[in-house]
């Protein structure tokens, strides 16, 4: 890519910039209650060797930055030693947007102490959604880029209530809203390019479901979404976004065909379901009539392995990988219709003196109804909430026609337990 591109209708010139879109870090989750702090610790100094090996200007941290509403000391002691080395590269800005789960309260405190940083963190909408767009400066303070930083839009944020409404006429005035959102932002961002006087490129930020988007069993974000409102198509986007750095999907992928609408996914496996999944950051190079795009490959930090089979096709698994001296936490899957009372020992014994672990183990043939995921070979931790609910609605023998309608339901119920902010002061 060449360094800039001469516009005759513009009396600048057009100025290169090196960005690296990342997302959906999600520090302090847990797997089946097992801590992945050394992961995301890792994954954080990884992403420092790349900052300063590709001389990167700017990361854009597109939402999801913790995975709780409450992050713990340790997840936020990561976060805030992260964007303290990074200040101390040749990275010149960081922007940051806030997820579905982020409290918007929590990543606010901090936000004009980091500008000293230049840390840019929007965390949710606001009544001046000048604050939205962020302009980002070289090193001689030259205006080099305009970030449309739009955080997660929740629902009462983007759409009125009436009563009366049916589930069709939700999902259209929710699009209608985040639609309107991007487009008012847009407006402003090129009225904000016509007073600098600076031929630079307009770019956006979004932390939300796009229609088709693909995602991974057990991720979190499937379940969420079973036919629930938020689904948008990329006509959401205007054409003035030269890119689209997206968060909230964890699988890496192009928005239908486009080249310019990304999700990069998320840095390590949120779960089994993605243990086969390469993870990768994007690096994005930007002019205001060039763009390219390359996804850089992250490392594994931990190896997960999910296996299953009946007793025999499971033991040879494990020893395959014991031959290969694996370090990997592992998801073991009964299936067979022999139901094995002892599982667990037997697992714990081949993998007994070895480098393995098994996190989560799920003895199907010993489930025979709700009632019973008590039992020792199945504990809560080993199930999601939509596992939970699946059973139930076995239990109970809901009619197949009546499940989708309660799925989505429960999705909705559960989407709406996501948004809410525990740290807000409800007096103010």
């Amino acid at each position: 890519m060449l360094r800039g591109d001469v516009d005759n209708n513009s009396f600048k010139i057009a100025q290169y910039m090196k960005l690296l879109h990342t997302s959906d870090w999600h520090l302090g989750r847990t797997l089946a209650g097992k801590h992945r702090y050394d992961e995301f610790s890792e994954f954080l100094r990884w992403l420092l060797i790349i900052v300063e090996r590709e001389a990167v200007e700017a990361i854009l941290v597109a939402g999801d930055v913790f995975d709780k509403t409450a992050p713990s000391h340790r997840a936020q002691e990561l976060y805030y030693d992260f964007l303290s080395k990074v200040s101390q590269t040749c990275c010149q800005s960081v922007v940051i947007i806030g997820g579905n789960h982020d409290s918007p309260t929590f990543l606010r405190a901090s936000r004009e102490l980091l500008k000293g940083l230049k840390v840019y963190v929007v965390a949710s909408i606001s009544e001046c959604l000048e604050d939205e767009i962020i302009v980002l400066q070289d090193e001689s303070g030259s205006p080099q880029l305009i970030v449309c930083a739009v955080p997660y839009l929740r629902d009462r944020e983007v759409r009125t209530v009436e009563a009366g409404e049916s589930i069709e006429d939700k999902g259209a005035k929710l699009i209608e809203g985040i639609r309107n959102h991007y487009h008012v932002i847009a407006d402003q961002a090129e009225e904000k390019r016509r007073q600098l006087a600076q031929d630079i490129p307009i770019m956006a930020m979004g932390h939300l479901f796009t229609q088709g988007g693909r995602t991974i069993d057990g991720d979190g974000v499937r379940q969420l979404y079973v036919g629930s409102l938020a689904h948008v198509n990329d006509d959401i986007f205007p054409d003035v976004f030269q890119y689209v750095a997206l968060g909230h999907l964890h699988v890496p992928q192009k928005v239908g065909k486009s080249e310019r609408i990304i999700y990069c996914g998320s840095p390590i496996p949120m779960g089994f379901g993605e243990a086969e999944q390469k993870k990768s950051v994007h690096l994005v190079e930007i002019t205001a009539r060039s763009l390219a795009t390359q996804p850089l490959e992250i490392p594994v930090f931990q190896k997960l392995k999910r296996i299953k089979g009946d007793w025999q096709e499971i033991s040879d698994q494990i020893d395959e990988l014991i031959k290969e001296q694996s370090d990997a936490w592992l998801e073991i899957n009964h299936e067979d219709d022999e139901i094995i009372g002892d599982l667990r020992e037997r697992l714990n014994r081949k993998v007994e003196g070895t480098n393995m672990e098994i996190i989560i183990m799920k003895n199907k043939p010993a489930i025979k109804s709700a009632t019973e995921l008590h039992d020792d070979c199945q504990t809560l931790d080993d199930l999601t909430p939509y596992d939970i609910f699946e059973e139930l609605l076995s239990a109970q023998k809901v009619p197949k026609y009546q499940r989708n309608e309660l799925r989505r339901t429960y999705g909705e119920l559960l989407n709406s337990m996501h948004e809410e902010d525990p740290q807000h002061d409800q007096k103010r």
